[in-house]
């Protein structure tokens, strides 16, 4: 059994595990940089080690410093969550022989869903459709660029080892070749250290469908439906939801099929998604393995909201040794969920991520609403990672419902100091096609000038004046617990009920 457990990770996520350890009495360590050394996830953890420098490669993706946070906190278990380390074979190996638990799939399934091209012809074997392409062992351009003629433009040229969008090219025009092929290779080696392409055939606005897949050591393996993530910008999600408004039963039962499937001939255990491409509606729908992530997703809390399934919690149930308690035919969903990354970042400025303190955080509540967030008042967000400031997720009895429940959500959602995409989202979630569910991959591309807006950034004398008015204005009084700032019934300060 799991006593203590190391979050290999910051932020949201790192926080979102603690609870998980505090329900079921698990003591939590958390890791930490010196960018992070006054973040939430220090404070709520039972105890917190300092990794290194800002910098992650100095501190969340140093494998040996991670590991040596665990020896000395003497941890017997390490959540990756997302991101960082969570997908690294090397990392989960290190884990094994440390004598530490990987709570995540074995190394041998990290690594055969690591490479595309091998997860790919892993598919295919296993009678899963794939989308129309070619991976050549001559990585020549010569080599490639045939591949690319026989299957005829347009081609979406990818790395095998890559995640994310990270290298990928789209080619609709022969003159485009040499050139995509030498950005997306020089790409790949910068960010992987492989310079290995695929060509695949490029699917004119499809659907992004992900099928969430849990399995046990015991051999049993279960999905729980489906995430719509085709609302994307350069290929990083947005918005997501569950159930998607594209699938009927058939359809959703035949994806679920090849998502366990795939898990299986991988020989997956943990918590996993296995991606899809859908192409066209209704029964004329096809769909597309696309890749596996061999971890928790960012947008679990739509699923555990629609199945009442709490994904951490299986997580560690599943490393501790423990069979899936459900078989597949006691799965099922219950009304419509919505998830909505919060990010710091102005999407007026071609979402340039933005940085600095939080001078006024107020996360909305009420039936319905959840938040999981990573920061609070009086702390910051830093310019060494990922933007998120938190996740609002919604759940409704309907889709109607979960729409306008999440932007009565937003309206509510108050953030001061840094500019976020909150506009944005809310443009979104009022714009016709989406609630029409009429989306595909590159609704956002295609709408973005109208999805950011053409209102004036508030003058920064108006957020101080804001902020001032809340009580953030100034740093907290010494043994004032942050969040407390602005609280009158901690700040004493003459205030009384019902005035002006």
């Amino acid at each position: 059994m799991i006593r203590r457990l190391l979050i290999a990770n910051r932020g949201e996520i790192a926080v979102r595990i603690i609870r998980a350890c505090r329900e079921r009495r698990v003591e939590s360590v958390a890791v930490y940089s010196d960018a992070d050394a006054h973040a939430l996830h220090v404070e709520v953890a039972d105890r917190a080690v300092r990794l290194g420098p800002a910098p992650a490669a100095e501190s969340y993706l140093n494998i040996d410093r991670v590991l040596a946070a665990a020896r000395d906190s003497e941890a017997d278990a390490i959540h990756p969550g997302y991101g960082f380390l969570s997908e690294n074979a090397e990392f989960a190996s290190a884990c094994e022989a440390a004598g530490i638990a990987f709570v995540g799939p074995p190394a041998n399934a990290i690594a055969a869903m690591g490479s595309k091209t091998a997860a790919r012809a892993l598919a295919q074997a296993h009678g899963v459709p794939v989308v129309p392409g070619e991976a050549p062992e001559d990585q020549s351009d010569r080599a490639l660029a045939a591949a690319i003629t026989r299957l005829g433009l347009p081609v979406l040229l990818k790395p095998s080892a890559g995640g994310g969008g990270i290298g990928m090219k789209t080619i609709t025009e022969a003159a485009e070749i040499s050139g995509s092929l030498a950005a997306a290779r020089r790409d790949a080696v910068a960010a992987f250290g492989d310079g290995t392409l695929y060509v695949e055939r490029l699917v004119v606005g499809p659907r992004h469908i992900e099928i969430q897949v849990l399995a046990d050591a015991h051999g049993s393996i279960v999905h729980l439906l489906e995430r719509e993530c085709s609302l994307q910008r350069r290929h990083q999600k947005v918005i997501e939801e569950s159930p998607s408004a594209a699938l009927r039963p058939a359809l959703r039962a035949r994806m679920g099929e090849a998502a366990v499937t795939i898990a299986r001939a991988a020989g997956y255990r943990n918590a996993g998604t296995v991606e899809f491409l859908l192409e066209g509606t209704g029964d004329d729908a096809r769909f597309y393995f696309l890749e596996m992530n061999t971890r928790l997703q960012v947008e679990h809390p739509v699923t555990e909201a629609v199945v009442g399934i709490d994904l951490v919690q299986a997580q560690l149930d599943v490393a501790d040794g423990a069979p899936l308690p459900w078989v597949q035919d006691q799965i099922s969903g219950r009304g419509h969920a919505i998830e909505c990354r919060v990010y710091a970042e102005d999407p007026a400025q071609q979402f340039l991520p933005q940085a600095g303190p939080l001078l006024c955080y107020r996360e909305p509540s009420g039936p319905g609403v959840r938040v999981d967030g990573g920061v609070r008042e009086g702390g910051g967000i830093p310019v060494h990672y990922d933007p998120l400031v938190a996740k609002l997720v919604v759940q409704a009895g309907s889709r109607a419902d979960a729409i306008a429940r999440a932007r009565a959500a937003l309206a509510r959602f108050v953030v001061l100091g840094v500019t976020t995409n909150i506009a944005y989202l809310q443009r979104i979630l009022v714009h016709d096609h989406f609630g029409a569910g009429e989306i595909d991959t590159t609704w956002l591309d295609r709408q973005h000038d109208h999805l950011i807006g053409t209102g004036e950034p508030v003058p920064a004398a108006a957020v101080a004046a804001a902020a001032h008015a809340t009580g953030t204005g100034g740093a907290p009084r010494a043994g004032m617990a942050t969040a407390a700032a602005s609280d009158p019934w901690q700040l004493m300060m003459g205030w009384r009920a019902n005035a002006s």
